[in-house]
């Protein structure tokens, strides 16, 4: 700005791979591993904290404890030690939805260690959602597969839950199975879906498809600005603070 001289941003030394960097303070670990010189093509996903592929594991000099998080969401630390973890190798069992039920029977035997659960809570402490990562854990315990599947809706399937648990429970697989058998057994059927599908399957729609797919970029680009859309419903509350950007 003319007139002011623009103060430089703190910088603090971490570690990405054993290697030091100095990067700003205010830069999440994503931000923080390209400033320093790393392109991310593996492991930086949605860079919004939904889609779960920039897992982190990291600790800082002295301390025996093991830190995760996501590196989108993470804002980086003096002397922090970095690792990503992109994909965290856990047990996936295979299984016939057809030939399954929504019943505890189901869980045990895809994922037996559900049953090894201490409620120790360390599954709800690392998760980078808030999710009551413990307490859908113990729904699943009991068998109840409504409140598995409605506790652990906003799973990003990252795995951290999974990394730091002491009884080597696979959270997140247990709570795409449960929400699979919700949707699947449990969730009241849609009616008009099940008409849609009909009406797609009947062939109602591929010539307008047919179409679209002759459309120049021009048409298409009108054909979107002038879509129909439903109006946003007001919210006479809402202030800024109520956003998080990242």
């Amino acid at each position: 700005m003319e007139g002011k001289t623009k103060e430089k941003e703190e910088l603090v030394p971490i570690f990405i791979m054993g290697k030091r960097y100095e990067v700003p303070a205010s830069f999440t670990i994503q931000k923080a591993m390209e400033y320093a010189g790393y392109q991310l093509i593996r492991g930086c996903g949605c860079r919004g904290g939904i889609c779960g592929a920039c897992g982190t594991v990291y600790r800082f000099p002295g301390s025996y404890k093991i830190e995760v998080g996501l590196a989108c969401q993470t804002v980086v630390q003096p002397n922090m030690y970095l690792t990503q973890i992109p994909f965290f190798p856990a047990t996936k069992s295979v299984y016939d939805m057809e030939k399954i039920k929504p019943s505890i029977e189901t869980l045990v035997k895809n994922y037996p260690e559900l049953l090894r659960c201490l409620q120790c809570n360390t599954c709800t402490k690392s998760c980078p959602m808030d999710i009551e990562v413990m307490d859908y854990i113990a729904a699943g315990m009991r068998g109840d597969i409504a409140r598995l599947a409605e506790l652990s809706f906003d799973c990003v399937m990252c795995g951290l839950c999974t990394s730091r648990c002491p009884a080597e429970i696979c959270q997140y697989n247990i709570a795409i199975l449960g929400r699979r058998l919700y949707g699947k057994y449990i969730a009241p059927r849609a009616e008009h879906l099940a008409s849609m599908v009909g009406e797609i399957e009947s062939g109602k729609f591929d010539s307008m498809l047919k179409e679209l797919m002759k459309a120049d970029e021009e048409t298409l680009k009108t054909l979107y600005t002038a879509r129909e859309m439903e109006p946003e419903q007001a919210d006479e509350d809402w202030t800024p603070k109520d956003k998080t950007y990242l």
